[in-house]
């Protein structure tokens, strides 16, 4: 890298800052034209700052109960005064909106919000950075920025590790690699660590960090470390990044070591977990050649490619690398979403995979539909060298910077009117089963059992509003409601719902059914074979285990097989509806999480035959289903269960939990 830029590098944005206040205070001469920008009294347009990126990421789920909460902001040099003081600057608010206390320190360019005591098991959190935060020149976020992520029930012990080096270590570097004179040297690391335990203080020195480099030798092999090199250390994303003041000397050994133990590097967990021997190796050496790299990178592929249409409004935007690029450039002000007709930003966040040279654009909130945007990686993005990216590569060099894509039109979920049927939380046009076992089954709302077997364990229900002796068994399910019959409380009402329940079923049926023409179609796509959802805690992957408000088919079956999304996005009113054309099913242990406002009772499930939820399996939403539904051992459900709405259909329960969303006996969480 050019050293000169490096050392300076702190003193360009302040020196950019005094020259717009010299050129805002030139007037005179020119015909009363500014002698540098612009005409007398042109205000000089000064860049908010923004969030580049945040631990844990936007709706995260499974995140462990003793981890910091972090935001890294576009610019090295913040008003730390105005993001640890006043306290309303970093906030998070948990469970019954409640705040949570905790500290908040600021590192390098990331605020770190310490928790005074372990989160709540399995509940959503919001974190806000509002627009009291600052830079050093006073200028504040245009907004506040707000996201949400959901705890797991375990703690984090496990000690982070270094999967990736560069430059390589020479044991796992192809013989006679000899490395550039003006790389930097990064780590990454298995998780997101604390960045006051890896950032290093100004004046540059390395002698203060956990992240050291020394030079060791010219001979065949590294030898011991001698001089230390001085340089300063950065952390952005999961990468530490070591920038030596002034070049590697040629033909020279070098060895770099990220520090464990009780003052080394740490994770974000309280009170944090030292980084441990892993794969790689830690420290690790490589050996200098003779001259500097001077090649400048370019964008090789984008995500969506250009001139791309019919692109997901929940879509992610990527570019890859020529070659490997200095993560701390990676961030929103060099990589830019904006919308092609006004030039607005689209907020997000940018997160860079090392290892594939990937970086990626998430968007705080789904793009607008049918609509063009205009990605961007500026010329501030450089690689490991300080070589700048090409930019404009117009015509593909080997891809266009900038690129356009253009978003699909969105089919708009209609309103499911349920009818008469609003109140039921279960309706069965071919009886319930129901097991004895304990604890026994709950029905929050009102029952209908419909023509032709309004039975309750083959024995017909009491017909004055429950369910009777229950075959006598101590089976009867727990009941905070009504048992409506086709003779009680008189003979129309249950021919009525049932009637109501079958428009509501097609109405959100598609087109070509199953079982019969629907009038929803426009769905996007599950693919064939569907299984959704993931293993608690694994990183969220758009129509796999999370998904944006919309509707959504699948041309065979659907089954949930671990955590389920879905995200409202901020919208208290967004609504889900997931069209199956055969069974729906939830295997054991399975859940549905709601997040950013995403409420049961504005999420359908349209089955074209049957469902099952098995053992303690957590459903949310509301199922029309075809035919029968079975609940196995400790399934619970929040959201109106309906069997038999267009051919006939049985329940079986065994000690279950339905509940109406908003019944005053339902869960506070059931919505």
């Amino acid at each position: 890298m050019n050293r000169f830029e490096n050392v300076t590098k702190p003193l360009v944005w302040l020196m950019a800052l005094l020259l717009v206040a010299f050129v805002a205070g030139c007037g005179g001469g020119d015909n009363g034209r500014g002698a540098i920008l612009g005409g007398v009294g042109v205000a000089p347009v000064l860049l908010a700052p923004t969030v580049t990126s945040t631990v844990p990421a936007n709706a995260a789920t499974g995140v462990q109960i003793n981890r910091r909460i972090t935001a890294t902001f576009s610019e090295p040099t913040m008003n730390a005064a105005t993001i640890i003081s006043p306290a309303a600057s970093f906030k998070v608010i948990g469970p019954l909106a409640t705040a949570v206390a905790g500290a908040v320190t600021y590192a390098g360019s990331t605020a770190v919000f310490t928790p005074s005591a372990a989160l709540a098991a399995n509940s959503l959190y919001t974190a806000t950075i509002t627009t009291l935060v600052k830079n050093q020149a006073g200028i504040a976020l245009k907004a506040d920025f707000i996201w949400s992520f959901q705890t797991g029930a375990a703690a984090d012990a496990i000690a982070p590790t270094v999967i990736s080096t560069f430059p390589p270590d020479a044991t796992v570097s192809p013989p006679g690699t000899l490395q550039p004179l003006n790389n930097d040297i990064t780590a990454t690391f298995s998780e997101p660590m604390n960045p006051a335990t890896l950032v290093s203080p100004s004046p540059s020195t390395s002698a203060a960090t956990n992240f050291v480099v020394c030079a060791a030798g010219t001979g065949a092999t590294p030898a011991a470390c001698g001089a230390s090199v001085a340089g300063v250390v950065t952390y952005l994303g999961n990468t530490a990044t070591f920038n030596p003041d002034v070049n590697l000397s040629p033909g020279t050994w070098y060895t770099a070591q990220i520090k464990g133990g009780g003052t080394g590097a740490k994770d974000l967990a309280t009170p944090g977990n030292a980084v441990a021997a892993g794969l790689i190796p830690n420290p690790w050496s490589w050996k200098t050649g003779a001259t500097p790299d001077t090649t400048a990178p370019t964008v090789t592929l984008t995500n969506p490619a250009n001139a791309a249409t019919a692109i997901a409004v929940d879509n992610k935007v990527s570019a890859t690398f020529s070659e490997d690029m200095n993560a701390g450039t990676m961030i929103t002000t060099n990589f830019t979403l904006k919308e092609t007709a006004s030039g607005n930003n689209v907020p997000g966040t940018v997160a860079y995979d090392v290892q594939n040279k990937i970086a990626t654009f998430s968007p705080q909130t789904s793009l607008t539909p049918d609509t063009d945007y205009t990605a961007t990686v500026t010329n501030a993005a450089t690689d490991v060298a300080g070589n700048a990216l090409v930019v404009p590569a117009v015509g593909g060099l080997p891809r266009p910077n900038p690129w356009t894509f253009r978003t699909l039109v969105v089919v708009q979920p209609p309103f499911v009117n349920l009818g008469l049927a609003a109140p039921f939380g279960i309706a069965s046009t071919a009886g319930i089963t129901n097991t004895v076992t304990t604890p026994i089954t709950r029905i929050n709302g009102d029952v209908v059992l419909a023509n032709p077997t309004p039975t309750c364990n083959a024995v017909a229900v009491d017909n004055i509003g429950g369910f009777g002796l229950c075959g006598s068994n101590g089976s009867t399910p727990t009941l905070s409601g009504t048992v409506i019959t086709p003779v009680y409380p008189d003979t129309t009402t249950a021919a009525a719902i049932k009637a109501d329940l079958l428009a509501a079923f097609l109405s959100i049926t598609p087109p070509a059914g199953p079982p019969a023409a629907g009038s929803l179609g426009g769905a996007t796509n599950i693919p064939a074979g569907t299984t959704l959802g993931d293993v608690v805690g694994a990183p969220l992957v758009a129509g796999d285990n999370l998904f944006t408000p919309g509707v959504y088919q699948s041309l065979t079956s659907i089954l949930i097989t671990g955590d389920l999304t879905l995200d409202a996005q901020g919208d208290p009113n967004a609504d889900f509806i997931f069209q199956s054309s055969s069974t729906i099913g939830m295997a054991v242990g399975a859940r549905i999480l709601l997040v950013n406002g995403a409420k049961a009772s504005n999420v359908w499930w349209q089955a074209g035959t049957s469902v099952t939820l098995l053992a303690n399996s957590q459903f949310q939403g509301n199922i029309l289903a075809s035919e029968s539904i079975t609940m196995t051992t400790g399934a619970t459900s929040c959201g109106r269960l309906f069997a038999g709405a267009f051919a006939a259909g049985a329940f079986v329960f065994d000690a279950n939990v339905v509940s109406v969303p908003g019944n005053p006996s339902a869960p506070a969480s059931c919505q």
